[in-house]
């Protein structure tokens, strides 16, 4: 039965993963559709005043954050180190119980 769950647990760890790079996948497509639509729109009405590069910063900067976070680059912002915390949090809070008990 042990074997099994671990089995499931390493399953949907790594369905959650997939799906991860996946929504990365998808936010780097709609970055670069979305800015060349935008160079387009911006040299066609107004080729003298370049305002297109703000969007393709800041989105870009997201994007970069999303790829690190994603590709495990960050480790301080993903689920495991979440799940961390919250099990040092708990597990302090369980020693404070315990030493007034």
């Amino acid at each position: 039965m042990e074997n099994i769950n671990q089995n499931n647990e390493r399953y949907y760890s790594a369905k959650k993963q997939v799906e991860e790079i996946k929504g990365f996948y998808g936010n780097l497509i709609s970055y670069i559709v979305v800015n060349i639509g935008l160079v387009i729109v911006n040299l066609m009405t107004s080729p003298n005043h370049l305002w297109f590069y703000w969007p393709l910063l800041w989105w870009g900067m997201g994007v970069v954050f999303h790829g690190l976070r994603v590709f495990k680059y960050m480790p301080f912002v993903t689920k495991d180190w979440e799940e961390k915390k919250i099990r040092e949090f708990m597990d302090k809070e369980k020693g404070n119980k315990e030493t007034w008990e």
